[in-house]
């Protein structure tokens, strides 16, 4: 690690290890920086029908990750992704009578106003698919070359038999796998595959479809190549946390890795992969397909930001939970109790040092991304303001302490907007997003 990364970390008095469960070796694992900065690629949305709690419960949780570790001394290189051409899309589309890309734009916007809203740092680089439309095509022509791919009827496919590997994440039988897959879009009576649980690279255009020129034919890319590709442009062939909704381990991200590492001279992919769970309501996850969708707009009207970011950092990001609107309600009382914390005036007595709790809430972010104690460690520090204020101690630099811990939670506390950071970050991503076709 370089010296200046070793010089924050020892000026911070973090003389604990940094642990991060790595679901491909399931385990929790001592996460090491190659360096003072740390790549982070995010799977990003699919943009319609957003944003709903579960979406918000990802983003929330990769952005107390980021700026954690930016608390930790490390720079982080953040990409996060709009997969803006795919079958659901086009779906989607059809159905609402609108153009593609019109309607992944709206949505698009849509959900950059949401994670604003909630105060959610903006990744570095946000690309569309479409943005690397020739860089996926060139993946695809070395992937053919190393042998691990075919071209058939215009479409090109991953042979998944010439891979071994496959399926190293989900860990599970071959039925299993396929039967996953399935669910989540696979095409198993395509008559151009060898195998049933190969996935497509390039998909040949149908009729009607957006597509774009190919040495295999008209066509666009498969869902899987999207990310890898994008991952690999910005970050480089190995990626040091890739994170994203627990539901995308298989086939997604399984077939991340499949499609990287046979070109990668023997380097892993990722060196830890980071999965947030599902967020559950009237019984089921919360997803598009089901419709059973909470959206944080609607949440907006009747609980402030912190409130939601409070509900959601009291939930282990890999564990899965049922949403209830009585914890908001709680959640709600909370942030204006921190909100007073935060602008109570003290008297002269003795200073309130925080000390303890700083160290406490460091210690539980380094410990697995632990956000429910580091939560109930700033609701107790936020007492502690209150009481000693009440009894004419000096809370002047216990305040300032309140403050830094919440801002790594991302809370505003007493103020109106969002950080000038945050705003700023998103508003350079927006204006690629405000005109009516993808350039």
């Amino acid at each position: 690690m370089g010296a200046r990364f070793e010089a924050m970390h020892s000026s911070k008095s973090t003389n604990y290890p940094l642990l991060l469960y790595d679901n491909l070796r399931r385990q929790l694992t001592s996460f090491i920086p190659r360096g003072e900065e740390v790549s982070l690629y995010v799977c990003g949305i699919t943009p319609y029908d957003t944003t709903h709690l579960g979406h918000a419960f990802t983003y929330v949780t990769v952005d107390i990750l980021v700026r954690f570790l930016t608390w930790w001394g490390l720079r982080v290189r953040y990409v996060q992704n709009v997969t803006d051409i795919d079958d659901d899309i086009l779906r989607k589309a059809k159905a609402a009578g609108e153009d593609w890309q019109s309607l992944g734009n709206r949505w698009t916007q849509h959900f950059i106003d949401d994670m604003q809203a909630l105060n959610v740092l903006a990744p570095e680089v946000y690309p569309r698919a479409t943005d690397v439309i020739p860089e996926i095509i060139e993946w695809i022509r070395a992937l053919l070359e190393v042998g691990v791919a075919y071209e058939a009827g215009g479409s090109v496919y991953f042979d998944v038999s010439a891979w071994p590997g496959y399926g190293c994440l989900a860990c599970m039988p071959p039925a299993e796998l396929l039967r996953i897959a399935n669910e989540r879009g696979n095409n198993p009576d395509d008559p151009n595959k060898r195998h049933p649980l190969d996935f497509v690279l390039w998909q040949a255009q149908a009729p009607g479809e957006p597509a774009w020129e190919s040495p295999w034919g008209p066509g666009r890319p498969g869902w899987h190549i999207e990310c890898s590709t994008m991952a690999g442009k910005y970050l480089g062939k190995v990626v040091d946390i890739h994170a994203g909704g627990s539901d995308l381990l298989f086939p997604h991200h399984d077939s991340e890795i499949a499609q990287v590492e046979p070109i990668s001279q023997g380097q892993p992919f990722v060196r830890c992969w980071m999965h947030i769970a599902m967020v559950r309501y009237r019984g089921e996850k919360m997803s598009k397909s089901l419709g059973n969708l909470v959206m944080v707009r609607d949440l907006l009207g009747s609980y402030s930001p912190d409130a939601i970011r409070l509900v959601l950092a009291w939930h282990h990001y890999r564990q899965a939970w049922r949403y209830e609107e009585a914890e908001l309600a709680r959640a709600q009382q909370v942030a204006e109790q921190l909100k007073e914390a935060a602008r109570i005036s003290g008297g002269d007595g003795e200073a309130l040092d925080l000390a303890w709790e700083r160290a406490a809430f460091g210690r539980a972010l380094a410990t697995d991304l632990d956000a429910p104690t580091a939560a109930l460690v700033l609701e107790a520090a936020g007492r502690r303001i209150l009481r000693a204020a009440d009894e004419g101690a000096s809370v002047d630099q216990a305040q300032k302490t309140l403050r830094e811990l919440a801002s790594i939670l991302g809370l505003r506390l007493d103020r109106d907007e969002p950080e000038a950071r945050v705003t700023t970050g998103w508003g350079r991503h927006r204006q690629r997003f405000a005109i009516s076709k993808v350039a």
